[in-house]
């Protein structure tokens, strides 16, 4: 690098510095966006051979001691002015890699954020006595692997052999794998991660949440060698955490499986990156720059050449859009397979004596759905999702069905439990006094019936008949597999106890209530989440030929609907991902969100530099919280060719507010949701 033309640095100043390049490139962890940059500092003769790149240091900044991390070594400055020196290096470990490095910074561009932001999320908060232990635990030598002689239903998948044969031998090939019921994707990541070890490199594995990690961590410890793999996630505390990054750094672990940050995890060697149920909004992480996993998945594939996998029961239109760029090929199972272990799916209302009575199908529980229950119930427990926890979650005006809002906040009214008063979700107010500012009635009506009262319902039902619910605070992992009612709402469903793999799930039958719920959301994923949702609760039941039976509570002519009775997660992809190019929606094209007080978020869109296609829609107002200012969001819209231009044009914008120290507004890069 060039020294900077000037005056030369006083004698005195370069004394007690290191021999050779004394000069360290620091990424100050600050949350302005103006000083997202490195920062020059002197590195003491004490410090030579311990502050190297990657590794976690503290520095003088603006007044006050801040962290930061080493990016490189230097012979010189280019900063004409004069440099403070590094106060310590705090790690033992250099605990940013040049490979996550990089892919920081690739995040950082794709999404509108500051390098040290994504840093943040990539690289856990350090803990001395883990780290510690770490270092004087003694090396792991590990031992090659053999490919697995069970492949845990990858065989019963066109191309699922050829993936695995390709991972195991070293090649690095991309998969979306939508997997047919009877198969157990968490023992079938499994056995990919042991193709990876097979072809003597790492795994990164990325499910959704805590209870989809305790099964595939069930699954590892059947195919990987102890001590071969760690847990990656947030939950287990920092020591444990902060442990588990560790030994990934250093080798020690060859499979990491972890939630959405741990697809930073610092891997030498990357064989395989796995994502997990892609459409989960879990995924999607909620500090800023707010990264999806399977977008960080597909840029660290793309720049390690490690093997890629997108893998769950449906197809989200993203991994569509990857299929038809030619990035991935499919893995799907045939239609004999899916027919032979799928359940029989039903619409209610559309069979039996009352089909042609639309007052009976217009019931939460038409005819021939009660009849269904009625009938698994002997054979087996029945699982029952609805969409909302709680009693009442929703209530309205009885006499002109306006939903009823709170008169303090403006928050829904809600009926906590049987025989108490109705109350505000948000501030919790009882509402003694409440009248319809419609009509003025004073009465309620149910606008939405959540798991506890449904529980109630079924309960009385069906006396005698074991009732047990799952979800909110209370999820259950496993239920026995007797006789019993099981309500739950969507993604706390329980596995019944003894069902094997590759004979379905074990539930006798599975009632999916309330779907309008799912489908009324104003959404755009709307579908594609009810369609999700009802596939995965649809998975637990046994295949039709053992008697096993779905009944969906919804529109029969809506497309997620149909694309579940044919179980065809290929097919409603397709539609979805056709639908979203003609109307220039996501993944088709770039969002962006921004979130502020109106000056702001209209000062920020009149400041971008102009954009070939770009579309803004909005403001639209934001639904107030207590304590929280007014704000209204507006949408970016250009076409997936300028993202780039767009991602880039709002972080100069945010970064020159930060400077002259205006109101940031807050910037979200494909947001979930966008109404």
């Amino acid at each position: 690098m060039k020294k900077a033309a000037g005056k030369p640095r006083p004698k005195k100043a370069l004394e007690g510095l290191a021999g050779s390049d004394p000069v360290a490139r620091v990424l100050v962890t600050t949350q302005l966006p103006h000083l997202d940059r490195p920062f020059d500092y002197l590195v003491p003769a004490s410090m030579e051979h311990t502050a190297e790149p990657g590794r976690l240091v503290r520095v003088p900044f603006a007044g006050t001691d801040a962290e930061g991390y080493v990016l490189e070594r230097l012979a010189a400055s280019e900063h004409p002015g004069r440099l403070a020196r590094l106060r310590r290096v705090v790690s033992g470990l250099p605990v940013l890699s040049p490979q996550v490095l990089e892919l920081c910074r690739q995040v950082a561009r794709e999404y509108a954020g500051t390098l040290s932001d994504v840093v943040r999320l990539a690289v856990p908060g350090r803990h001395a006595g883990a780290e510690e232990a770490v270092l004087r635990a003694e090396p792991v030598v590990h031992e090659r692997l053999q490919p697995a002689a069970d492949t845990a239903g990858w065989e019963r998948h066109a191309a699922g052999p050829a993936f695995l044969a390709h991972v195991a031998g070293g090649a690095s090939p991309r998969a979306v794998a939508t997997f047919a019921p009877g198969t157990d994707p968490f023992e079938a990541l499994a056995v990919a991660a042991r193709a990876a070890l097979v072809s003597g490199r790492t795994a990164l594995l990325v499910v959704p949440d805590h209870r989809d990690l305790d099964r595939l961590a069930g699954a590892l410890a059947r195919r990987v060698p102890e001590g071969g793999w760690v847990r990656l996630e947030a939950e287990t505390g920092p020591a444990a955490r902060y442990t588990a990054f560790c030994e990934a750094l250093t080798g020690r672990a060859r499979v990491v499986a972890g939630t959405r940050a741990a697809v930073f995890a610092p891997l030498p060697n990357l064989g395989l990156l796995a994502v997990l149920d892609d459409g989960d909004d879990s995924h999607a992480e909620q500090r800023a720059p707010y990264p999806h996993a399977r977008e960080v998945a597909v840029l660290r594939a793309q720049q390690t050449g490690a093997a890629a996998l997108l893998a769950g029961r449906v197809r989200t239109a993203e991994g569509q859009l990857l299929l038809e760029s030619g990035w991935a090929r499919a893995v799907v199972a045939g239609r004999e397979v899916v027919r032979a272990c799928s359940p029989r799916v039903l619409v209610a209302g559309t069979t039996g004596p009352d089909a042609q009575d639309p007052l009976a199908a217009a019931a939460r529980l038409p005819g021939d759905g009660w009849r269904v229950l009625r009938e698994a119930v002997r054979r087996g427990p029945v699982l029952v999702q609805v969409p909302r926890t709680g009693y009442v979650p929703t209530l309205a005006c009885q006499t002109c069905r306006e939903p009823a809002r709170c008169t303090a906040c403006h928050g829904p009214l809600a009926l906590p439990d049987a025989g108490e008063r109705a109350a505000c979700r948000w501030c919790g107010r009882p509402a003694t006094d409440w009248a319809c500012p419609n009509c003025g009635d004073g009465r309620f009506r149910a606008l939405v019936t959540g798991a506890r009262r449904t529980a109630e319902e079924l309960g009385r039902a069906f006396p005698g008949v074991d009732v047990r619910t799952s979800g909110g605070s209370r999820v259950l992992d496993r239920v026995p597999a007797l006789p019993s009612l099981v309500i739950c709402t969507p993604g706390a469903e329980p596995v019944v106890e003894g069902a094997a793999p590759g004979e379905g799930g074990g539930y006798a039958a599975a009632l999916l209530l309330d779907g309008w719920a799912l489908l009324a959301r104003p959404d755009l994923r709307a579908q594609e989440e009810a369609f999700r949702r009802w596939t995965s609760a649809a998975a637990l039941v046994r295949p039709a030929a053992a008697g096993g039976a779905v009944v969906v509570v919804a529109d029969p002519q809506v497309a997620a609907v149909q694309a579940l009775v044919r179980w065809d997660p290929a097919g409603f992809a397709e539609r979805e991902l056709g639908q979203r190019r003609e109307l220039d929606l996501p993944p088709a094209a770039r969002f962006a969100g921004l979130i502020g007080a109106v000056a702001d978020v209209d000062a920020v869109v009149e400041a971008l530099p102009p954009l070939e296609g770009l579309r803004v829609l909005g403001p639209t107002p934001v639904p107030e919280r207590p304590g929280q200012a007014p704000a209204v969001r507006t949408v970016l819209r250009v076409p997936r060719e300028r993202s780039a231009e767009l991602a880039a044009g709002l972080k100069d914008v945010v970064a020159g507010r930060s400077v002259r120290k205006q109101p940031l507004v807050r910037v979200r890069v494909d947001p979930l949701q966008i109404g």
